[in-house]
């Protein structure tokens, strides 16, 4: 039985015509052409996949802002590349929130910045961009950092007790 199977293979594969031949009494050579397409490749390293936010004490309240450090993250791209933050769909206007005192919690209560002392920006549910390089990148690093907003009431439904999460989204993408 092997031999029948290696007979019909040996058959179907002497029909196959070849693309280059060559021949000759002393040498002979062909050339064979490899190729490959490499696409954009992205790979963006987080640091940690939680962010445990400072609870605010009543003195925060007036304040405005709880500050803490967020993640951090390692770009590499083989092109140009974009890196960008949005509220997951899930929580497109609103925090999560678990409790029984009724806490509503805006997305732009949590504001994002590259720098502990720079400009921060209101999170929404749009991609915003946080960071970009018009190059090709082996581990460009990323550090972000969060201003929790509170209002200055202590009956606000933002400041409410309970526990509030929100789900945000990192993209890196090379256009």
């Amino acid at each position: 039985m092997l031999s029948a199977s290696g007979t019909i293979v040996g058959s179907a594969i002497g029909v196959i015509p070849a693309a280059a031949q060559c021949s000759g009494s002393d040498s002979c050579s062909t050339t064979n052409t490899a190729s490959v397409t490499v696409g954009a490749l992205v790979d963006l390293g987080m640091s940690s996949e939680t962010t445990t936010l400072t609870a605010p004490t009543g003195a925060d309240f007036a304040t405005g802002y709880v500050a803490d450090v967020g993640p951090t993250f390692v770009v590499k791209a083989n092109q140009d590349w974009t890196m960008s933050i949005k509220a997951a769909a899930s929580n497109a206007t609103n925090w999560t929130y678990t409790g029984t005192k009724g806490g509503v919690k805006p997305i732009g209560d949590l504001n994002w910045s590259v720098a502990s002392n720079g400009t921060f920006a209101a999170l929404t549910g749009s991609n915003a961009t946080v960071a970009s390089s018009a190059s090709s990148s082996n581990g460009t690093d990323v550090s972000l950092f969060f201003q929790t907003s509170y209002g200055s009431s202590f009956a606000a439904a933002n400041n409410r007790p309970g526990v509030y999460s929100l789900p945000i989204v990192f993209t890196l993408s090379a256009p």
